[in-house]
């Protein structure tokens, strides 16, 4: 089973609490309330991109890898990232184990 973690941020940190806590999100020491969270688009959006090393079975299908979000986003046809959120909650657990795999593989 993958463990869901909050979609919310704060200045590019990551809220490090399960799916839909109650409460104020939270970073190390750092919390902040929904008001003060970063909006859901990716600012990597838009920004160059090259289709990332595949695995075996052909993941990520072209995609490539977001610096900012970490998430495999298809290119545009100028070689662009495509507008996307830095979360997906609609991730199935396959995508999340197959993203898992690639950085365990391809990853420094």
């Amino acid at each position: 089973m993958t463990v869901r973690f909050c979609t919310s941020r704060n200045q590019g940190r990551r809220c490090t609490r399960h799916l839909d806590h109650p409460g104020l999100h939270r970073h190390r020491t750092i919390m902040w309330a929904d008001a003060a969270a970063d909006p859901p688009r990716c600012s990597g959006s838009g920004a160059p991109g090259v289709p990332a090393a595949t695995l075996p079975d052909g993941f990520p299908d072209g995609r490539a890898l977001c610096p900012t979000c970490l998430r495999f986003v298809p290119l545009d046809e100028d070689g662009r990232l495509v507008e996307h959120d830095t979360s997906d909650p609609a991730e199935s657990d396959s995508e999340a184990a197959q993203r898992r795999t690639w950085f365990n593989t391809h990853a420094d």
